[in-house]
């Protein structure tokens, strides 16, 4: 499936990149199939293990946005990225995600468009915490 976005493909977008260990959280179908386009050597594992290089979740309710935050934190490889997806129009706005994730530690560095409906923030953990 091809996006009908113009640009730099989804997957370098994302800054994904080969050899990395991803998690992905309720991510559809569609945009999957973009990223995987790609041809990327990524390793996707089932469970955020302790040392994940990426992962990127999609998500609609605040607690559910505070729980994968909070859970991520612990498991999020000290040089990892975690990108927070939410659907235009939801509960959940860049906001939202900058008013749970800056106390935790992390630190917003580029937002995107992810899909026609889908927008995202990219978070790394803030550099003297690592």
């Amino acid at each position: 499936m091809t996006s009908a976005f113009t640009g730099p493909p989804l997957a370098r977008t994302l800054d994904l990149r080969d050899g990395m260990r991803v998690w992905f959280h309720a991510m559809p179908e569609d945009i999957f199939e973009e990223i995987a386009e790609y041809a990327l050597e990524l390793t996707l594992v089932g469970d955020p293990a302790r040392g994940v290089d990426g992962a990127h979740v999609f998500v609609a309710t605040r607690e559910e946005l505070a729980g994968l935050l909070s859970s991520l934190w612990q498991r999020l490889s000290p040089e990892g990225h975690l990108w927070v997806s939410w659907q235009d129009g939801g509960e959940i706005t860049a906001d939202l995600v900058r008013e749970l994730a800056l106390p935790l530690g992390f630190f917003d560095t580029k937002t995107c468009d992810v899909g026609p409906d889908w927008l995202g923030l990219k978070l790394v953990i803030r550099k003297d915490l690592r």
